[in-house]
């Protein structure tokens, strides 16, 4: 009898770097101290206290250095996965999501006084849902930029405000005040800006990314010098040189969209 073909099929040898196990420990390591700094954040702020609350926000602060660097040293050393994407956004929800909504709501409401039992729950439940907004917002800015990227035709915006810049926001301002709010109008208005960044990150509204600038060419010496006096700005008077850049970044954007609107309109009404 004839040998009957052999069924099943032959084990081949996976190519894919998808499917290989283990992962690459240089991107790696800084998306942990990303993770680490939004953890230590909340912790500070549950601590509470205008020392705590300030080393919070400057955890935020280096959480943004390290989630600025991950994605560099990936794409420098050909070492960027789809792990290290899904990891890095998990890591940007808890340091631009949990942190700054914990450390809003906490720099808000714990120092309040003079208000009665029943003020004070409302506007503990109204900071909650405006805190809350900000977090949900965040988490859902990521997964809209890990399913549509950046904008359309460019690699130059960002669509939305980015989790990074609108945490920016709130840790530059804890930082340059320190002392938790007093009255009770300010924090309302402090918890409807978080509300507010929240919607800028869910927007349309385009921000510059900064990713065109070449850094690995050669600049000229202004340049350099810009940024060597710009270091030592933040380094002298970081809590007024920081609040100044965050709220512009965030203003510019909003401006910009403004104007691109009305100009769409003009143009529009004249065809």
């Amino acid at each position: 009898m004839d040998e009957q073909p052999q069924l099943g099929f032959r084990k081949r040898r996976i190519t894919n770097p998808r499917l290989r196990r283990g992962i690459f420990l240089l991107p790696s390591l800084f998306t942990v101290a990303n993770l680490l700094c939004g953890y230590y954040a909340v912790v500070a702020s549950l601590t509470g206290g205008a020392d705590s609350f300030d080393r919070a926000a400057k955890a935020i602060g280096l959480a943004i250095l390290f989630d600025s660097m991950d994605g560099r040293v990936a794409r420098m050393t050909g070492t960027n996965t789809e792990f290290g994407v899904q990891l890095d956004s998990l890591a940007d929800v808890c340091s631009f999501g949990i942190a700054p909504a914990v450390m809003a709501y906490a720099w808000g409401i714990l120092s309040l006084a003079d208000l009665s039992i029943t003020s004070a729950r409302q506007l503990r439940e109204f900071g909650w849902v405006c805190c809350l907004a900000f977090l949900v917002c965040c988490a859902w800015r990521l997964a809209r930029f890990n399913v549509q990227g950046m904008a359309p035709g460019s690699s130059k915006f960002f669509v939305g405000m980015p989790t990074p810049a609108a945490a920016a926001v709130v840790a530059s301002l804890v930082h340059g005040f320190k002392e938790p709010l007093h009255d009770w109008r300010w924090a309302v208005a402090w918890f409807l800006m978080a509300a507010g960044l929240g919607a800028l990150m869910t927007s349309t509204v385009r921000y510059y990314s900064f990713k065109d600038i070449p850094w690995t060419r050669k600049q000229p010496s202004l340049a350099i010098v810009l940024l060597c006096m710009t270091v030592a700005l933040v380094w002298l008077y970081s809590e007024y040189v920081l609040i100044l850049f965050s709220c512009t970044y965030a203003l510019v954007g909003v401006v910009l969209h403004v104007v691109r609107l009305l100009r769409h309109r003009l143009v529009s009404r004249t065809a």
